[in-house]
């Protein structure tokens, strides 16, 4: 499939944060009449809301990433989810989904979630869902990621009115997991998942001995060139949690990616290590023909065997908890010890 618009370049990331100003934040706001165990202090009550829900079983009211007030089930148990972070975020959360569509880049589930997928239906591509595969997986409740295409989010209502708009182009992970963990009514399970990553980032980053601080380069190959990631990038922000720093060049604010760099740029993505990945084929084959050139053999982490290749359906998206997890494992393999 073609590439996606994630994570955003600088110049969609200003246009969408002009469009989207209210995030996933809104999910958190919940008017619910149901029985659930996410009960929390972040969960406003509607008594009209209750008076709709009927108890357990029922309904409960929530804002999506966009403002949009929305009826959902106190308790979905048919869940379709339309990209990789809301598939990531509902597995944490110990929810096999109904439905699911294909990693960013992919023709098939990504990598680190497929065996915990086994059976689901693919209904579709990346925020390309195929109408009648969604109707055929029965939702009550679609998770549709960032959608912004108001005439597929129609479609999708159609099928059913839980369809929810998961994450502001802007927002980091942990906030729409918050708020995915919301909309499925499972809030404090949601915040416990991530008390439990942000303990182990710190756990992990204080055994790489030697290690600890480095500057990490965190680099996407495309078939124009290497772009860097930004610090409010979701693998930026993991190794930020384990006491990792950025290259100077890299030390900038935003979850958005650099442009496409040229050779005589290539600087920009040495760091004391470098954390390369691809998403597409084309972007492997520029890859492997740029490591023969001396401007890529003479950065310092080629010079010094620091370069370590990794998943870019994990490290080049907008990522969840399991994703946050593989990262973790990724950096503790290589750094720790070295």
């Amino acid at each position: 499939m073609p590439f996606t618009r994630r994570p955003l370049s600088p110049v969609r990331r200003r246009a969408a944060q002009a469009l989207a100003v209210t995030g996933a934040a809104a999910l958190l706001l919940t008017g619910c009449g149901s029985s659930g165990t996410s009960g929390s202090s972040s969960a406003a009550s509607s008594p009209a809301a209750d008076a709709a829900g009927g108890g357990s079983g029922g309904k409960r009211t929530v804002k999506d990433a966009t403002g949009k007030a929305v009826e959902v089930p106190a308790e979905p148990k048919r869940i379709v989810t339309l990209t990789q972070e809301d598939l990531d975020a509902v597995l944490a959360l110990g929810v096999k989904p109904a439905g699911i569509t294909n990693g960013q880049g992919l023709n098939e589930p990504p990598a680190y979630l497929k065996d915990k997928v086994q059976g689901v239906p693919v209904v579709g591509n990346l925020l390309q869902p195929v109408m009648d595969k969604v109707i055929a997986a029965k939702p009550d409740l679609i998770l549709a990621g960032d959608m912004q295409d108001e005439q597929v989010l129609k479609q999708l209502r159609e099928i059913t009115p839980a369809t929810l708009v998961t994450m502001a182009p802007t927002d980091d992970w942990k906030l729409a997991f918050r708020g995915i963990g919301n909309a499925v009514n499972k809030l404090d399970q949601a915040n416990k998942v991530i008390g439990d990553y942000e303990a182990k980032a710190v756990k992990a980053g204080g055994e790489l001995t030697r290690n600890k601080g480095a500057a990490v380069s965190i680099v996407r190959w495309n078939p124009t060139g290497p772009s860097w990631m930004e610090k409010k990038q979701f693998a930026s922000g993991v190794a930020l949690d384990m006491g990792l720093t950025r290259p100077a060049a890299q030390d900038k604010d935003g979850n958005a990616h650099s442009p496409a760099l040229s050779l005589e740029k290539l600087s920009e993505i040495d760091g004391d290590w470098l954390f390369l990945s691809t998403l597409t084929d084309d972007g492997k084959s520029a890859l492997k023909d740029v490591q023969s050139k001396p401007a890529y053999q003479e950065l310092n982490a080629v010079k010094n065997n620091h370069v370590v290749t990794v998943d870019g359906s994990v490290w080049s998206t907008r990522g969840g908890p399991l994703a946050a997890d593989a990262v973790i494992g990724d950096i503790g393999k290589a750094l720790a010890g070295n």
